[in-house]
């Protein structure tokens, strides 16, 4: 925390119905100081929320469970760069945070975690991480949880939550789908399993991240302060580009493609049969495989 750290404000709970949800609710509420970089922290979520509403439960001591604030154009302020936040960059929060989380298991664990798009961290094609980022309406500048640096009564820009979510020691029969995994059940040792060493590596990676992609006004193909852009960064590390998919748009709708690019919003870009390119921003991607003698695809 301020002022050794970068973090403003750290709450710690035993348990949250969803940190996203709580920290969204204190965010909204003019009369709380919750600024940026604020954090929530729980040890157990019995109605974690997820993608497309999901519900999810974990258990205490058993996942890694954190839920950061942003308000990037209070950030952009503060770093001086005279920048405005672009809108595009908005969609590159949650982006980051799976390169901060994905960024520090390889280095704490020595687990090969890529990213999934658009908010999944995986291990060998196994669930280990959920990302969700959810918008904070814009509050006013005389707002105290703004900074005075804004002049009074300016509007701000809206606020983000990002939430995530990491299976550290669930067991094999504790996971919710074969399709997910845990730190424990890919082998990393205890060493590795202990939360108080990889949350804080993670929130300050991504912290910094964040900050160097503010000060960038929220360009995604602008270089961060490690010389990479904050595309780059997920180019290398998101396992879907290349990849067979399967988009399940809202609405029903499948749109069967190859996953090309990131676009400078972070939405994804895909390649169908007949050349013909399209934007997905919202939906389920699966990665699909060919299976079977007469390749019919199956998903992985």
């Amino acid at each position: 925390m301020q002022p050794q750290g970068v973090f403003a404000r750290v709450d710690v709970v035993d348990s949250a119905g969803s940190t996203n949800i709580d920290l969204a609710a204190g965010a909204a509420d003019t009369g709380q100081f919750f600024p940026d970089l604020s954090v929530l922290i729980a040890d157990a979520q019995p109605a974690g929320k997820g993608r497309l509403g999901r519900a999810w439960e974990v258990p205490a001591g058993a996942a890694m469970i954190s839920s950061v604030l942003l308000w990037p154009e209070e950030q952009c302020l503060t770093s001086g760069s005279g920048k405005d936040f672009a809108p595009t960059g908005y969609g590159w929060l949650s982006i980051l945070a799976g390169v901060a989380l994905c960024q520090s298991l390889r280095t704490h664990t020595d687990v090969d975690a890529t990213l999934k798009w658009p908010n999944d961290v995986v291990i060998k094609g196994r669930k280990l991480a959920g990302i969700l980022a959810q918008v904070v309406p814009a509050r006013s500048a005389t707002a105290p949880a703004i900074s005075t640096m804004a002049s009074s009564g300016t509007e701000m820009g809206p606020g983000v939550v990002v939430g995530v979510g990491v299976n550290v020691s669930l067991q094999e029969t504790e996971l919710p789908t074969d399709r997910a995994t845990s730190l424990l059940v890919e082998g990393v040792p205890a060493s590795g399993l202990d939360r108080n060493q990889l949350l804080p590596e993670y929130l300050n990676n991504f912290a910094k991240l964040y900050q160097d992609f503010a000060a960038a006004g929220g360009d995604a193909h602008m270089p961060l302060s490690g010389g990479a852009s904050a595309v780059e960064l997920a180019r290398d590390l998101m396992s879907t580009l290349g990849q067979q998919v399967r988009a399940e748009l809202p609405g029903g709708t499948m749109l069967y493609g190859t996953a090309v690019d990131l676009n400078s919003d972070g939405s994804l870009r895909l390649r169908d049969a007949l050349g013909q390119e399209h934007n997905v921003s919202a939906g389920d991607v699966l990665h699909l495989r060919r299976t079977g003698p007469g390749g019919a695809l199956g998903y992985a």
